[in-house]
Order: structure tokens, then C-alpha cells, then sequence
């Protein structure tokens, strides 16, 4: 893990999405982050000693489905399948589909496997799955770890560069290099793979950020604490903000929601940007999705100095 100092940072943009308005002065406590994503090797471990079963992989309760039929009500997660043509962006459901045994272990369905990927990030685990690995986690080492806030994971993403359009900077490509793991060509179904990876990369293979952490653009998104409301930073407090009591999505009003960071292997500069610090992505807490995953933080003293 990394020692984030804290400090006092402008949260949001007001160039972008209407949720990360406006740019708002937060200050954080100081904390410790994981240098990298949780790998599929570490996740691996935790299942190991405890036999933990993620969400992915057990039958859907009725009870959360009604009208559903038993036989539709299969293991899965939600994972990505580009349309063989050209499609609208404001229709996701496009290339998203419900897959039958895709969960972490086989990231696009049942014929898919980890093998050889120990080190990449592990996906298709849902926030509570996050949270039964904080709490392991917890218990293993005497130490409370738990996932970002939201305020938390910003400031660590900008790595001390306030104020930036990306956590590098101003250029989405300095000299027209990739310097992180996102989507280039036309999406969703042309994808040139300028930064090498079709899909997810090994954990920390392009450059650390001002704080000493990959990742944090671009690979997949992390699962944060809170609870999503699009309005919050209207009203957000300055220290610490640990986020709204409850979730509301104007446009799935219906839904709770948790917060995930940091954009993905599936961002496009024509659709999400979501690699951008201030990016804010909403998400159901207990579906897995074959480009989410998560990395935590703990609670504890500054390391002393040399």
C-alpha cells in the first residue's frame, strides 16, 4: 500500500457532466491505497481460505425477481459484447448482455478462464463482494481496511495535480503516446489498440501517478463507498465526505446505487471518458460487470520519517 497524505483539493469539473458539478473545495484525512487493482491472484487467496462465493456465482433469489421465470434465474454477470455494426451511444444495451457463468474466474462466460491473468485486475465482483474482501482483509491484518470514498479516490487519482483535466494533465495522449489502458479507434466495435490490451492489462503497466499509484485511469473501474446521487456535490460537506445516506439516479429512479471511479478499458474519447479524475460512473451494487473491479483503503498512522 501507498501513504496518501491528504490535503485539501477542487473536487468535480464544471466542463463536463452535469453529477460533477460544480468544483467544490474537499479536504481529506490522510490514508493508505492500494498501489494496484485487486489482481485475480489476490482475489484468488481470499476465496481460497474462506470459501467465499461471489454474487456472480449463486443462483438469483425469486424474492428480487418477481415474474421472472426459475429458468431464466441462472448465475452470471453482465459482460461486454461488441455489436457487429455501428450503434448509438446513448444505448448501452447495445453491448452489454447478461451472460450465464461469467463471474470472476471466467470474465466473458464459462469458456472463458484466468488462466495466465494472476496479475490482472479481478472482475465480475460486485460492491458487496469488495466489501467481504475489506472485511478479510480486516480481519487478516488487524488493520480496518475498507473501499475509498469517493472524495478519498479522487484525491489519490489526481496525485497531487489539482485541477486537471486527466491525472497526467491537460493532453488526453502526450505525444500522442497512450499512457493508460482505454479504448482508441470507434466504439464499441472498432477497437485500434493503440495502448496494446484489448481487454484489461496486468496491474500497473503504465506509469504510476504523483502518489505512486497505477492504474488509476483507465484498466477497470473501482468500486468506491457511496451511495450515488447526482446532485450530491451541491450539497456535499468539505471534510471527509462519505457521500449522500441514500442513492437516487434521476434517470433509474428505481435503483440504488454505488459509485465506481476511474474509467475502463472500455472508455472511448467518443463516449464515456471516463479515465478522467472527476469522472463519476453509477452502478447497481450487486451486479458484476466484466470491467469492474476494485482496490482498497486503510485506515491508519503517516509513516514516520526517515
Amino acid at each position: 500500500m501507498v501513504w496518501i497524505p491528504g490535503g485539501t483539493f477542487a473536487m468535480g469539473s464544471d466542463d463536463e457532466k452535469e453529477d460533477e458539478r460544480p468544483i467544490h473545495e474537499v479536504t481529506v484525512n490522510g490514508f493508505w491505497m492500494d498501489k494496484t487493482e485487486v489482481t485475480n491472484r489476490q482475489f484468488a487467496e481470499f476465496v481460497k481460505e474462506t470459501k467465499y462465493e461471489t454474487v456472480a456465482e449463486q443462483k438469483p433469489n425469486p424474492l428480487d425477481f418477481p415474474g421472472v421465470p426459475a429458468d431464466k434465474l441462472v448465475p452470471g454477470a453482465v459482460v461486454f459484447s461488441p455489436p457487429p455494426g455501428n450503434v448509438p451511444l446513448n444505448n448501452h444495451r447495445a453491448w452489454w448482455i447478461w451472460q450465464q457463468g461469467a463471474d470472476w474466474r471466467h470474465p466473458n462466460g464459462p469458456d472463458d478462464s484466468i488462466e495466465g491473468m494472476e496479475e490482472h485486475p479481478v472482475v465480475n465482483v460486485c460492491w458487496f463482494d469488495a466489501v467481504a474482501y475489506a472485511d478479510w482483509m480486516t480481519k487478516r491484518t488487524g488493520v480496518k481496511h475498507r473501499l475509498p470514498t469517493e472524495a478519498e479516490w479522487e484525491f489519490a487519482a489526481r496525485g497531487g495535480l489539482d485541477r486537471k483535466k486527466y491525472i497526467w494533465g491537460e493532453e488526453l495522449k502526450p505525444d500522442e503516446k497512450c499512457i493508460a489502458n482505454f479504448w482508441q479507434g470507434r466504439f464499441p466495435n472498432q477497437n485500434t489498440t493503440e495502448d496494446g490490451y484489448r481487454m484489461s492489462a496486468p496491474v500497473g503497466q503504465f506509469a504510476a501517478n504523483g502518489y505512486g499509484l497505477y492504474d488509476m485511469a483507465g484498466n477497470v473501474w473501482e468500486w468506491c463507498m457511496d451511495w450515488y446521487r447526482a446532485d450530491y456535490y451541491k450539497k456535499s460537506p468539505k471534510d471527509n465526505p462519505k457521500g449522500p445516506a441514500t442513492s437516487y439516479d434521476p434517470n433509474e429512479p428505481t435503483t440504488a446505487k454505488r459509485i465506481t471511479r476511474g474509467g475502463s478499458f472500455l472508455c472511448s474519447e467518443l463516449y464515456c471518458t471516463g479515465y478522467r479524475p472527476a469522472a463519476r460512473m453509477k452502478t447497481s451494487p450487486d451486479t458484476g460487470l466484466s470491467h469492474t473491479g476494485f482496490r482498497l483503503v486503510a485506515e491508519g498512522k503517516a509513516p514516520e520519517k526517515k
